[in-house]
């Protein structure tokens, strides 16, 4: 809105011309009125939820004595980035509306599963099935409209682009490549091979189907990391700062092409947005570090976790996200492990065994009898390696 209203001005105001001001700008004041806001709407979370979210008995005395927090803490997120992103985001740039688009719907359908959990006061909310049936739904749609602007040659310019024109070119996208050349239908239907430039691996229209992997995936990662205080949104921050400089080098033609990486016009813009989930996400912090008065739930969890994918996937480096995430990839692939191991040893033997004490892999921690700020603290530590490993990828080509 500010950009709209301001960037063509030649005096001052022109500094709404530059995406790094401007993702500067929304940091402050997701953070601020993430912050500002947080008592009201944690007062509010606290009479309408009376017990709090259900705490599952996991035999840790810890876990126990959170009984009675408020969930839905996510809120105090999307309050804090969708205003950010509002004032301070190119509106006119359909990068934006698709990301809002699957943050908003995976944080709805958090929403759902938290609701449910808090008035059955059960730790089961919304089905599996249907869960994974309306994100791999949205995953999906996401994904063909991003690959349709991918397959656009013109420009991002504010008269130049359009749903439709992504979504016609699209239809052109779905064939499969002949080259790998840049800008051409490779790089639409294609996907990035780290450590080499500007190599694209050929899909065609399974692009799409690859797509719903990495944003469901991620969302539901970052979900299993969230079971801590303040353990999530920490290394959520790491990764969506990581992502903030990856969209602003892949969208600006100078530094994608010193660096070797595909430039994609308009994805800089993401940078913004980024920038106001860090600030949010600072903001819920100040109310989410141990002891925790509020949590995000699912309703954060989620949309935080689609948020990143689908920047992953816009900006054509969905492998980094893998490294980057690296502690997310961890915590769900410890529940695969330990769900798996059991029932093929159940099927094997009668008798179901487990890798670790507990799943996923902080709570492994707790039942070492590590205190809880020391698990999170280490597994904070743990992502910004990774992250650090994830940006080195730019580079090392």
């Amino acid at each position: 809105m500010l950009y709209e209203l301001l960037a063509a001005d030649d005096g001052f105001f022109r500094l709404f011309n530059y995406t790094t001001f401007r993702t500067g700008g929304a940091i402050v004041t997701a953070f601020l009125f993430s912050v500002l806001c947080g008592d009201w709407v944690i007062s509010q979370l606290r009479q309408r939820q009376g017990k709090g979210q259900p705490i599952r008995d996991l035999s840790l005395q810890a876990q126990l004595e959170k009984r009675g927090t408020p969930t839905m803490g996510g809120f105090l997120i999307w309050i804090g980035l969708l205003v950010a992103t509002l004032l301070w985001a190119d509106l006119s740039n359909p990068y934006i509306w698709t990301v809002l688009f699957v943050t908003v719907a995976f944080a709805f359908l958090g929403f759902l599963d938290d609701y449910a959990k808090v008035t059955k006061q059960t730790d089961a909310g919304v089905s599996a099935q249907v869960r994974l049936m309306v994100e791999f739904m949205v995953a999906a749609l996401a994904g063909a409209f991003i690959m349709g602007l991918h397959g656009a040659n013109t420009p991002l310019g504010h008269a130049e682009w359009g749903p439709l024109n992504g979504l016609a070119e699209l239809i052109a996208a779905l064939a499969p490549p002949t080259s790998l050349e840049p800008n051409d239908q490779s790089f639409s239907g294609g996907v990035a091979v780290p450590f080499v430039n500007d190599y694209f691996i050929p899909l065609g229209g399974f692009f799409i189907i690859f797509a719903m992997v990495v944003v469901v995936g991620s969302a539901n990662a970052v979900n299993f990391t969230d079971g801590l205080d303040g353990l999530a949104i920490v290394p959520v921050i790491f990764a969506g700062g990581s992502y903030a400089l990856i969209a602003y080098l892949t969208g600006n033609i100078i530094f994608a092409d010193y660096l070797g990486i595909q430039f994609t016009p308009g994805a800089g813009e993401m940078s913004v947005l980024l920038g106001a989930m860090i600030g949010a996400g600072m903001g819920f912090l100040w109310f989410n570090a141990f002891p925790a008065t509020v949590f995000m739930g699912d309703t954060g969890s989620l949309g935080l976790g689609g948020l990143i994918g689908v920047v992953a996937v816009a900006v054509k480096h969905e492998f980094a996200l893998a490294i980057i995430g690296g502690l997310f990839v961890i915590e769900a692939l410890s529940v695969m492990i330990q769900v798996g191991w059991f029932k093929i040893t159940k099927r094997l033997t009668g008798t179901g065994k487990r890798v670790f004490l507990m799943a996923p892999l902080h709570h492994h921690f707790q039942k070492e009898n590590w205190p809880e700020t020391k698990v999170v603290v280490r597994f904070w530590i743990l992502s910004v390696l990774f992250a650090l490993a994830g940006l080195a990828t730019l580079k090392l080509r």
